[in-house]
């Protein structure tokens, strides 16, 4: 009896385990799987940033219209990191300390049935003892007393034996698994911010080297209302155009030259025009070239996958 009485101590410690570990993965589970639903919420606000990137890039000049769209496909290429982040959480980290409230349930049912076997074995030793005091004379009462006692005492021996492997089973797949869940959500969260910062140092980059002047000069140029000072002609008062005409001869010597200086005039303008078309020719080939050097990463990334298949 003595034996079997004796573990108390070792029997609360077990309890104290299985307790601990109930609570306290139990609020593990808790927080990571709100940690969890809260990286996929930011995931979707960065999702709604990109799509405003977007439009907002469509309205402006060629530099900034360049930044922002690279920004954008490398923001969006950073929320398909972490959507691989939400999903290895949820399959590495959640699920398997949410399988702890299953294991800890039977670690409690096996408790409780040490406990059951226990309680019996007292009941049958106690039952005994009285019988021992009160009718010592009946020996048939006393041996079958003294048979059922070494039974229930049998299996509280057998129930303390696997209490015993089973606790401490338990406590060594929990510390594996404490060690292994949270190995996981360290590499999980290491994987996605060495991505995120491989593509942010890029996208860094091209934002810095935008060119603000080029769209700053563009803008100008739309809203400039006055290319110089104003003609003469048009200060004119109105009495001026009446005056008398002049004289047939310096009419005609007059009709000539002015026909001349027109096409003078409009060759001159021809030349200036060719040269603005090839001016702008060459800003529009140096502005596509800097363009293609500062692609996002998503799609010099895109390109270097293209090339490997």
């Amino acid at each position: 009896m003595n034996t079997i009485f004796s573990r108390d101590r070792q029997i609360k410690s077990m309890e104290l385990t299985v307790s601990h570990a109930e609570k306290y993965l139990g609020q593990f589970c808790s927080l990571l799987a709100s940690y969890t639903r809260k990286t996929a919420k930011l995931r979707d606000q960065a999702d709604m940033l990109v799509r405003q990137l977007n439009d907002f890039s469509n309205t402006e000049d060629p530099e900034l219209r360049t930044c922002l769209k690279n920004l954008a496909e490398d923001l969006a290429m950073v929320q398909d990191y972490r959507q691989a982040e939400v999903e290895r959480l949820e399959s590495k980290v959640v699920t398997p300390l949410k399988a702890y409230g299953d294991i800890v349930e039977n670690k409690r049912a096996d408790l409780k049935r040490f406990n059951a076997d226990r309680d019996r074995a007292l009941k049958e030793l106690q039952k005994l003892e009285k019988l021992q005091q009160k009718n010592p004379s009946d020996r048939q009462r006393i041996s079958q007393a003294e048979v059922n006692a070494q039974k229930a005492t049998n299996d509280a021996h057998r129930s303390t034996r696997q209490l015993e492997e089973t606790i401490s089973d338990f406590q060594r797949q929990k510390l594996e698994d404490i060690k292994r869940i949270f190995t996981d959500f360290i590499t999980v969260e290491m994987v996605f911010h060495a991505k995120a910062l491989e593509v942010y140092t890029h996208t860094f980059q091209n934002l810095d080297s935008m060119d603000i002047d080029k769209d700053l000069e563009l803008f100008t140029g739309r809203i400039r209302v006055s290319e110089g000072p104003l003609d003469n002609h048009t200060l004119l008062p109105s009495s001026m155009a009446h005056q008398p005409s002049p004289p047939l001869g310096s009419s005609l010597k007059h009709t000539a030259e002015s026909a001349k200086k027109s096409r003078s005039s409009i060759l001159q303008r021809q030349r200036v025009v060719e040269e603005e078309e090839e001016d702008e020719e060459e800003e529009y080939e140096s502005e596509i070239e800097a363009q293609q050097s500062r692609q996002s990463y998503a799609s010099q990334y895109t390109q270097i996958l293209r090339q490997k298949n």
